[in-house]
């Protein structure tokens, strides 16, 4: 299918790694234009170089997105460069595991600056592009707003806030023809979940554990599955979408695993 998708412009946050690098790079492969906005220039260059490789086309703008005024200069460095925006992925976070008993104030609302408060800021400073260009922001967010996780209070909320914001942007931006979705990731297979799971004493057992939970095939959801998600919800093959939360993740939240698995 082609998504027409040809030379758009769309800052992915998070871009460098995970989920954001197989977006940037499927968003490529469709020969849209992919801005990797990251913390990190050494790690963002890797994945611009690597989409050049295969004959794509992608940008790079190091930013600390949990810095307010480094959310407008990474826009702003876009918008110089190539004098629009067709689409806003918010992408970049962290579980940081900052829970009711083990948490405070500070670590709270830094963690919500981390998770949710450069989602609001990015749309913000994109917003006069994509008013231009009918553009299309999409949200990755998190099952533990939903199903909770337990030790992760910061990361759960921000996560219900993404989700609330895809709902009240798809409103207010209707009369500009801006469309607003996301995806909600659940098990997802990255190199941070790889490090993760190596943390623990029983990793095998582990991931084993956890892949028998989840519906469809028993496996992990892939980066380049939110990828193409992501894609298309950006595209205008999605034209009539906006506003929807969508689950990417083989039924984790919402089949009865019990009966799945029987």
């Amino acid at each position: 299918m082609n998504l027409q998708l040809n030379n758009k412009v769309i800052i992915v946050t998070g871009g460098a790694k995970g989920i954001g690098e197989g977006i940037c790079k499927v968003l490529a492969d469709e020969g849209a234009i992919p801005v990797v906005v990251g913390r990190n220039a050494a790690d963002n260059e890797v994945v611009v170089s690597a989409i050049a490789a295969t004959g794509g086309k992608a940008f790079q703008v190091a930013a600390e997105l949990s810095e307010p005024e480094e959310c407008k200069k990474a826009v702003e460095a876009v918008v110089a460069q190539f004098g629009r925006i067709d689409g806003l992925v918010n992408n970049a976070g962290v579980n940081d595991g900052v829970g009711l008993e083990n948490g405070t104030y500070e670590a709270f609302m830094k963690s919500l600056h981390k998770n949710v408060v450069h989602y609001y800021l990015m749309a913000h400073y994109a917003l006069p592009e994509l008013k231009k260009s009918k553009g299309s922001i999409l949200n990755i967010t998190s099952k533990t707003a939903e199903t909770g996780q337990g030790n992760t209070s910061a990361y759960a909320a921000a996560n219900g806030g993404r989700n609330a914001l895809t709902r009240e942007w798809a409103v207010e931006l209707l009369k500009y023809g801006i469309r607003v979705n996301a995806i909600v990731v659940a098990e997802c297979w990255t190199p941070a979940y790889d490090t993760w799971i190596k943390t623990l004493s029983n990793p095998d057992e582990k991931l084993k554990e956890i892949t028998s939970k989840i519906p469809l095939e028993n496996r992990m959801t892939t980066s380049e599955e939110i990828a193409n998600a992501t894609a298309f919800l950006l595209s205008s093959k999605s034209s009539h979408t906006t506003g929807q939360i969508i689950h990417v993740d083989g039924g984790y939240v919402h089949l009865d695993r019990a009966l799945a698995n029987a």
